[in-house]
């Protein structure tokens, strides 16, 4: 019976450990893409009007807020929160120096891509 308990604990706390590395994981990834986005200097339209990099910052801060719940992973935050107006559903886009305009789910997804492979390589 404690044998058995004993694993039970075991397997608990493992799965707790494993649980909190993702959750720092993610939000270490979501601050960075946060990051990303401040320091990019590119336009950010919604609805077909234009935001400033910090303007979009802080309208994804406040989703990611909303929908904190509902958060499990960087893809999510880039979907809930960075993606798309949640009461048009119309795309948010991209316009960034002299390149195309492009989907911010598509460029954040690219940058997030990029992150994990970098990441990678450093922790290894």
């Amino acid at each position: 019976m404690i044998k058995n308990l004993s694993n039970l604990l075991t397997i608990t706390l493992l799965s707790m450990s494993s649980t909190l590395a993702q959750a720092d994981n993610t939000s270490r990834e979501i601050d960075h893409l946060m990051g990303f986005v401040t320091s990019s200097e590119c336009t950010f339209i919604r609805n077909g009007s234009k935001h400033s990099s910090q303007e979009a910052v802080e309208h994804m801060e406040r989703k990611y807020q909303y929908f904190s719940n509902k958060i499990e992973s960087a893809e999510d935050f880039i979907k809930l929160s960075a993606s798309k107006s949640t009461f048009s559903g119309k795309p948010y886009h991209i316009q960034c120096a002299d390149e195309p305009k492009e989907e911010s789910q598509k460029w954040l997804l690219d940058e997030l891509a990029r992150y994990r492979d970098n990441y990678t390589v450093k922790s290894q």
